[in-house]
């Protein structure tokens, strides 16, 4: 789908889901989501000019001096969130400063090595990644929730429907999920992404 008609399609789904706002996010250089909420009608301007934000509070971003960035949302990133009952529209967004890819920012220092890889491989060469994200889930006395095993079932996982539910946000988000299960330690878990190419990968991660 062309830039354009993918544009009009954003447009069609906003009014559709009449949806308000639009978060934009992106993340430091520590790999720490941040997010800029902004009014749906704003998204001409996103999309043509950017939106300014102070920088110089961004952990590795500027100093004060240049503390003047843009976000400008990537189109190929847009989903609609369901947050606390109200749908909204969310992008990635890649930083600039001075009208010029900001250096620092994780997603332009991707996307430029991929570049760097293409003129060494060939422009054809995709670079696909699988990643594995896995984590602790603690009861409310920080301690691990269940003592399950590598693979266990209910009655000893006890997450199952955790992950049940995080995987069919993913599968709405348009995120390509493939599977999940219980780790080896106890309240240990795993949820595994399809490969794709490394900047979808990173993109479905920061989701």
């Amino acid at each position: 789908m062309s830039s354009d008609k993918m544009t009009e399609r954003i447009y069609e789904i906003i009014e559709k889901e009449e949806i308000k706002f639009l978060r934009l996010q992106f993340v430091d250089v520590n790999g720490i989501v941040k997010s800029l909420a902004v009014p749906s009608k704003s998204l001409e301007t996103a999309l043509t000019e950017g939106i300014g934000f102070d920088g110089s509070s961004i952990e590795g971003f500027s100093r004060i001096s240049e503390s003047d960035m843009n976000l400008k949302p990537d189109i190929n990133t847009f989903s609609v969130f369901n947050f606390n009952g109200r749908k909204e529209g969310r992008f990635i967004c890649d930083v600039y400063m001075d009208d010029e890819p900001f250096e620092g920012d994780p997603r332009y220092v991707l996307k430029r090595n991929i570049e760097e890889m293409k003129k060494i491989l060939g422009k054809n060469t995709v670079f696909n990644v699988g990643t594995e994200l896995e984590f602790f889930l603690l009861n409310e006395e920080m301690k691990q929730h269940d003592n399950g095993s590598y693979f266990d079932f209910a009655p000893v996982d006890l997450a199952h429907d955790i992950r049940k539910r995080s995987a069919l946000f993913m599968i709405d988000s348009g995120i390509d999920y493939e599977a999940s299960h219980h780790e080896v330690g106890k309240g240990q878990h795993e949820i595994d992404f399809r490969f794709s190419d490394a900047l979808n990968t990173a993109d479905s991660v920061v989701t």
